[in-house]
Order: C-alpha cells, then structure tokens, then sequence
C-alpha cells in the first residue's frame, strides 16, 4: 500500500548474529505486516479467493500467528476498510471544507477517490466488493455505506451549486447528480478491478466529469 500509515516502523538493528537472522516485530508491527500482505495480495489481476494459509505462507509464519493478531480473516479485511475510510473521508473533509465552487467541489472528491484507488490497486478490489464475495456479508455493507457517504458528501455540495444555478428544486437536482456521479465513480473502480488493472479510473476523467457537472 502506498500509504505511510500502513508502512511498518523502523527496526532497531540487532546487536547479536543470531537476533539479526530472525528478530521478533515490535508491538503492532506484525499486523501492519499481515494488512500490507493482504493488500500486496489483492493487487495481483485475477487472484482467487486469499486464505489465511497461502497469506501465512508470503509471511513465512504459522496461520496461528495470524490469529494472535485477528481474530477472523473477515477482521484483517476489516483493517484495509478502516484504512480506506479513514484516508479517503480525511480528504473529503479538507476538499469541502476550502472555499471553493460547489461543482468543483464535487469534482475533486470524485477524482480524489479513484486516483486513491489507482493508487492502490489491492483497496480497489476491497471497494468494489470483488474481494468480499466469499467473506463476511458485513464487509460488504460496510463498503456499501461507504459509497453512501461519499454520495452524501457529492449531495451536499451539489445543492450549493444548484441554488447557484437557480434551480427550483435544489435538493432533488442535487440528489439525482449525486447518485449519478457516485454510479460513475463506482463504474470506473469496478472496470479497474475487472481489466486487470489495466483500464486507469483516472482515463479522460476531467472530460467525463465535465460533462456530468
């Protein structure tokens, strides 16, 4: 993952031969090792379903060290869509809150939000929900809630620009744009997902946003 907040801290070098060959991780680094795996796992194009044994194997560990660090694999899942929520919402937040247009606005979200996911390949398939098939349905309605939110984010600044642009009807100008821009937004994360990453979510986006906004 791309993210510093995910990059394990600095190892103090071992001062004998034998610490140095296998030194044990300090007090939280080992889940930030087994999230980064699982990203690094999802960003491979067309990966079957991830199991805690072929994840265990990329760290050279037990699946019973896993466990000493997650509960359920559903829970280190868990851990990539608190990052994304966390790293994604952040942004939103500083976005409107700048004393800008409200369409531009709208337009940075979007762009924020898959130039995020083209940044991290692996958290796009979490997003799309490719990755949660076969794992725990409250995975999946959490990231539903995600796009929920980030569509209540593109309403609330869309009404601004409606009643900008003298709309009779704000609140439901700004609904149907909203709905439209997160459809497009989920649209292109899912065809990234699905070429094998190979077709950018940033492809002609200015273009594309233009002509919805």
């Amino acid at each position: 993952m791309s993210d510093a907040a995910l990059s394990p801290p600095e190892e103090t070098p071992a001062t004998e031969p034998a610490a140095a060959a296998r030194k044990r991780p300090k007090p939280g680094e080992r889940r930030v090792q087994i999230l980064q795996a699982l990203a690094s796992m999802l960003e491979q194009p067309g990966a079957d379903r991830i199991t805690t044994a072929a994840l265990a194997a990329r760290l050279e560990v037990s699946e019973a060290a896993l466990y000493r660090h997650f509960a359920s694999k559903a829970q280190m899942f868990e851990g990539l869509i608190e990052f994304i929520e966390q790293t994604v919402f952040s942004l939103v937040t500083q976005i409107t809150e700048r004393d800008e247009p409200p369409a531009a606005q709208a337009a940075k979200v979007v762009t924020m939000l898959l130039q995020f996911a083209e940044k991290n390949p692996g958290m796009t398939r979490v997003m799309v929900g490719d990755a949660l098939v076969y794992e725990n349905e409250r995975l999946q309605q959490r990231m539903n809630q995600f796009f929920d939110k980030i569509e209540a984010a593109l309403r609330q600044s869309l009404r601004g620009a409606a009643q900008t642009n003298g709309s009779a009807t704000p609140t439901v100008d700004a609904q149907v744009a909203a709905g439209a821009l997160t459809a497009f937004a989920v649209g292109r994360l899912q065809r990234f997902a699905r070429s094998g990453f190979k077709r950018l979510p940033s492809e002609h986006l200015d273009a594309s946003l233009a002509l919805m906004l």
